[in-house]
């Protein structure tokens, strides 16, 4: 199941990564607009202020050596590796991505090995080939969704730091099933089931699962918080950027997978906004 899943995923960032740069820049994941949602502001600023609110929550002001799961065309990562003044290693399963980080680190200036650089290969973040406590960071911007084995995720992330080392991941999640609202219900099911052919996602949990599997497997001082009001304005701003004539033009090219992904923009904005899915931010310590 892994390897066809993992064919889907590499296939729609292979194909969809140059259109989402040219329309949006680089940066591939939601914007941050106010803790309720109501500032507007540039598309590109709302993406890095994103960056800036998950570290100044977490308290993470420091690192040396960071990991970036999912780290697309290196958007984040040449960010961390300037701020920090750091070593950042990005790992993608898509090779175009891999490609267009490492050309972009390079153009930026930190292609080499001395800090601040950023360097890039394709690799699965279930099993990379990392040793031991090789990081004292690990960020994970929105690619826990796509992992098909949250367990076996979090433990790499556990085994990958250095004790004392942070795991910072923000993660698309359905809403918690042990409220009133009780488990899922068959229309839920399905509307998620749209969502994850189109996206290449094997499936998502509630936030309050990530918090047990992690403390399961031996993370500590953990806390977590859900921004869904934070960053729904994103959707709205993504679809009104696919019905420009540059972003229509784009999608004819880009081919039947990213169009795919664009009819999906409609019930991703419609799951934040009936609470069905959620934006949850997770910190812990290993």
């Amino acid at each position: 199941m892994a390897n066809a899943l993992y064919k889907k995923i590499q296939t729609f960032y292979d194909d969809s990564s140059g259109l989402w740069e040219q329309i949006w820049g680089e940066h591939m994941h939601h914007g941050y607009y106010g803790a309720d949602g109501r500032q507007r502001k540039n598309r590109r600023q709302a993406q890095i202020d994103l960056i800036d609110e998950c570290l100044s929550w977490a308290g993470i002001d420091q690192a040396v050596d960071i990991l970036d799961c999912g780290c697309g065309i290196g958007g984040s990562a040449l960010e961390l590796a300037t701020r920090f003044n750091a070593r950042v290693t990005g790992i993608t399963l898509s090779p175009r991505q891999a490609q267009r980080a490492t050309e972009r680190a390079q153009s930026a200036g930190l292609g080499g090995d001395v800090s601040p650089c950023a360097r890039f290969e394709v690799a699965d973040a279930l099993s990379t080939p990392f040793a031991d406590q090789s990081f004292d960071f690990v960020w994970s911007m929105e690619s826990g969704e796509h992992m098909p084995d949250k367990v076996a995720f979090l433990q790499e992330c556990y085994r990958l730091l250095k004790p004392g080392g942070r795991l910072l991941m923000a993660t698309w999640c359905h809403r918690p099933t042990d409220s009133l609202a009780g488990p899922l219900t068959w229309l839920e099911q399905q509307q998620l089931n749209w969502i994850y052919q189109v996206y290449g996602l094997p499936y998502v949990i509630a936030l309050p699962d990530y918090e047990v599997i992690a403390h399961s497997c031996g993370f500590s001082h953990l806390h977590s918080a859900d921004w869904s009001l934070a960053v729904a304005p994103f959707w709205d701003e993504v679809i009104a950027s696919a019905l420009t004539p540059e972003g229509l033009a784009g999608l004819l090219q880009a081919g039947p997978v990213t169009l795919q992904g664009a009819l999906a923009l409609a019930p991703m904005r419609q799951g934040l906004q009936s609470g069905l899915i959620r934006y949850g931010l997770l910190c812990a310590v290993r």
